[in-house]
């Protein structure tokens, strides 16, 4: 059954005084489960009237932005938060082989379930999904044909989902090139550009360590003394590569926290050159990447990040509104 695409009514329209607001365009950034707080900003912005004109997403970004499109976010949303730890691991389909550990043929099937053959050009608004090409480094627009295969790709994350094939071209996860599409936005036409940036709240990250060196608890002259045989092999296979140990980062972690250093930098340069009208930044430190059974927290908190943008969005609309008159 097809829902409608808020399920909430106007509190109170913001509504410049000639009546006429400027055109609205919305910058979904990537940022894996903390992105379910896109819900909660989009529920917020439609209950005050101001529903995008066009939306451009990276990776869960560009998830949502076609759910939402497409009418399905009660859908999606009633899904993200019936998830549990262990409907999340249901959902990973490992595989060793292929260019992912995970197929996601499981996670996709449901998207594709529930958008079937949605193409863009059957949206109510314009939508635009981030992808990065492989080899090439090309950021991507997928802005026509079916909706599910382009959200596939712009969130295929390097090493944990395989890349895309669309038109001839191996995609990847757009955040590696524009996890914050403001460019795109305002390229699709909106005069009035609103970014989420999910991946803002790193306190404490990122700073300079000015003096650093090896130290007496270190562990890498002692590597060479580990089993050599095929048991020992597997043992260090399984442990250490895939689950880490107490003193060593298993792979799993290294690829979120190499990825989360990419979307805080490449983020931060993408600001600088193109800021937005409007930016909201949820309050996410204490949320990880892959916690995805804590979707109601973090639709909570994209709710709250919205409500707090309100003034600033009703000021960017007051002088939008009188540059245009």
């Amino acid at each position: 059954m097809r829902n409608s695409d808020d399920g909430s009514t106007d509190v109170g329209e913001i509504m410049p005084a000639s009546g006429v607001r400027p055109s609205i365009g919305l910058a979904l950034s990537g940022g894996a489960a903390r992105g379910f707080a896109h819900i909660g900003v989009i529920r917020t912005l439609v209950a005050h009237g101001l529903r995008p004109d066009f939306i451009a997403g990276t990776s869960i970004g560009a998830i949502i932005a076609g759910v939402y499109a497409a009418g399905f976010l009660d859908d999606f949303e009633a899904w993200g938060r019936a998830l549990n730890r262990r409907r999340v691991f249901s959902y990973l389909d490992f595989s060793l082989a292929g260019s992912g550990l995970i197929s996601g043929d499981r996670l996709f099937a449901k998207l594709d379930e529930t958008l079937g053959d949605t193409t863009f050009d059957e949206l109510p608004i314009r939508v635009a999904a981030v992808a990065t090409e492989l080899r090439t480094s090309h950021e991507i627009w997928l802005t026509r044909g079916r909706l599910v295969d382009a959200i596939r790709a712009s969130s295929a994350l390097p090493g944990i989902f395989p890349p895309s094939r669309i038109g001839g071209r191996w995609l990847m996860d757009g955040a590696l090139v524009n996890p914050l599409p403001i460019s795109v936005a305002r390229a699709l036409g909106a005069r009035l550009v609103i970014a989420v940036n999910v991946n803002a709240d790193n306190f404490g990250r990122g700073t300079i360590i000015q003096d650093h060196g090896s130290d007496a608890d270190d562990d890498l002259r002692h590597e060479a003394r580990k089993p050599r045989g095929l048991r020992g092999h597997a043992e260090r296979l399984v442990s250490r590569k895939f689950l880490g140990a107490s003193r060593r980062p298993g792979l799993s972690s290294v690829m979120v926290d190499a990825f989360q250093v990419l979307l805080d930098r490449v983020t931060r340069a993408r600001l600088a050159g193109d800021p937005p009208d409007v930016l909201i930044s949820p309050r996410l430190a204490k949320v990880g990447l892959f916690d995805f059974n804590r979707a109601a927290e973090i639709i909570a908190l994209g709710a709250e990040a919205a409500e707090r943008a309100l003034p600033s969005i009703e000021e960017a609309v007051e002088t939008l509104t009188e540059v245009s008159a």
